[in-house]
């Protein structure tokens, strides 16, 4: 083991959880018994007995920090007198615990993992923060040693606050050391955007009042985590990314969110109170607007028995309009063995869209299309842009389903973004375009300054740029590392290949 050394004074920071037995609310490491005969055991307790080596005990009878004979001094310096905890009328504080807002969770600590198979999220949304966990670590080593610490229950009680999540671990000394996990807080506008999405559908407010999170919500405003989104931040003195006691920390974290993931929101800045409020005056407000407007007009009908008969006395009624948007999915819970809810909501709201075109227009959108094709333009709809742990599920089962790589897939929904259809063509096919546009576009390209093009049949590159004609007659833009010939589709197709090329410089 790494020799421990001392621990720098640090100032108290208010989102630590609180130790019972501290009056500054640090924890108190076990102390050993003073030695009379030592120098530095001399010191006698407020109970006139020995004091341990290194320990002040105040003369109230307080115990002292373990981190030092001035902590508390040096605290109330740098931050001033903490202010008392709240406490209900008949005195004390909730559970024991001081008392927090909304956007203030103490959770206890966990005990020990005793699955079987030691996993510690059963969510969708808690195996996503451990996949961001996983894949953002350096050192698989420390990973395996943070997950046995947190499958030991060496984790104590967990504070989670906006952005933060913070919590004493025990290692290797008798005095734990002081964890915190980062992430980044969702803007006010993000939280909009997240507040009106689950307010216009019943299903997915009904989901969240039973702790469950919709797959559609958290893709909208990138709630869950994605690699490199958890920053680590320690006491130890190991510079590990993270270190042991840091991933101990984010395993167990996971099990709070499966527990109840609103503990997610209020890491990405709302208290559930505060979410829940909101989406409260949300739906009342609908429903005001709802209740306001005029019935719609009575659907003509004819009586069973004349639509029945041979020779109808009354004509039939017009067909019904069609609708003026496709129809919403209902929400598919997630359970063991059923297929991916993501991918169910995904498919019924292609059915729906498909339906919907064929009624109002007589043609199916995507007859025409290959299964790649097709496997390409879901892709290319699903919001997002694969960082999140969905979005990879769904781009590694379409890439399956097709025969494809990933990767292929990535860059032909960056084709399809750019261009539809024909872009995808563009990025697969090279032609020989005919004498014309494509022999101006050099002298045209020379003349605005830009650097010398090599032509390769429809094709015009450079070292790290390069212009695609399309059999549309539009130029599409590409780009690529200097040394490799890995071109991604960038920029929006010009009929002008100057204005192409201008296009995808300024992107």
């Amino acid at each position: 083991m790494i020799p421990d050394p001392a621990d720098p004074h640090r100032p108290a920071d208010p989102a630590l959880p609180a130790d019972p037995s501290s009056r500054d609310g640090r924890p108190t490491a076990p102390r050993p018994a003073a030695d009379p005969h030592h120098p530095a055991g001399q010191g006698r307790a407020a109970d006139g007995s020995h004091a341990p080596a290194g320990s002040h005990a105040a003369g109230d009878g307080r115990p002292a920090s373990p981190y030092g004979r001035d902590s508390r001094s040096r605290d109330a310096r740098r931050h001033g007198p903490r202010p008392p905890a709240a406490r209900r009328p008949g005195g004390g504080t909730r559970s024991g615990l001081p008392h927090h807002d909304d956007r203030r969770r103490t959770f206890p600590q966990l005990p020990a993992v005793t699955a079987a198979d030691g996993a510690f999220a059963a969510t969708w949304w808690g195996n996503a923060w451990v996949a961001a966990l996983e894949e953002t670590a350096l050192d698989p080593a420390r990973l395996a040693r943070g997950r046995a610490y947190a499958g030991r229950g060496l984790v104590d009680a967990i504070t989670v606050t906006p952005g933060r999540v913070t919590a004493y671990v025990h290692g290797s000394r008798a005095r734990p050391y002081r964890t915190q996990i980062r992430l980044h807080v969702l803007g006010d506008d993000e939280w909009e955007t997240f507040l009106d999405a689950a307010a216009a559908r019943p299903d997915h407010m009904a989901a969240l009042l039973d702790k469950d999170v919709p797959h559609a919500l958290a893709d909208l405003t990138g709630l869950l985590p994605h690699a490199g989104d958890l920053v680590p931040d320690c006491s130890c003195p190991d510079d590990g990314y993270p270190c042991k006691h840091a991933a101990a920390l984010c395993y167990q974290a996971a099990r709070l969110l499966d527990e109840d993931p609103f503990t997610l929101f209020l890491m990405r800045g709302r208290g559930e109170q505060e979410i829940l409020a909101a989406l409260g005056h949300r739906s009342a407000a609908r429903s005001a607007a709802e209740a306001g407007a005029a019935p719609p007009p009575p659907v003509p009908t004819v009586p069973a028995r004349e639509a029945v008969t041979a020779v109808p006395t009354a004509a039939l009624p017009p067909p019904l309009p069609a609708p003026a948007h496709p129809g919403r999915p209902p929400a598919c819970p997630e359970a063991p063995g059923a297929p991916d809810p993501l991918a169910l909501e995904l498919l019924a709201t292609e059915a729906a869209a498909r339906a919907h075109t064929q009624l109002t227009t007589g043609r199916d959108p995507v007859a025409g299309l290959t299964p790649w094709q097709d496997a390409v333009r879901l892709a290319a709809a699903h919001p997002g842009s694969g960082l999140t742990a969905s979005t990879r599920a769904l781009y590694r089962d379409l890439a399956a389903a097709v025969g494809r790589a990933p990767a292929d897939l990535a860059r032909a929904v960056a084709a399809w973004r750019q261009g539809g259809p024909a872009g995808l063509v563009v990025l697969e096919e090279a032609w020989d375009p005919p004498a014309g546009p494509f022999d101006r576009a050099r002298p045209a390209l020379a003349a605005a300054d830009f650097p010398h093009f090599r032509p390769w049949r429809n094709r015009l590159s450079t070292a790290t740029l390069q212009l695609r004609y399309g059999r549309d007659g539009l130029w599409y833009g590409y780009e690529s590392d200097a040394g490799r010939e890995d071109w991604w589709p960038r920029g929006i197709p010009d009929t002008d290949p100057v204005g192409a090329l201008s296009g995808l410089l300024g992107a």
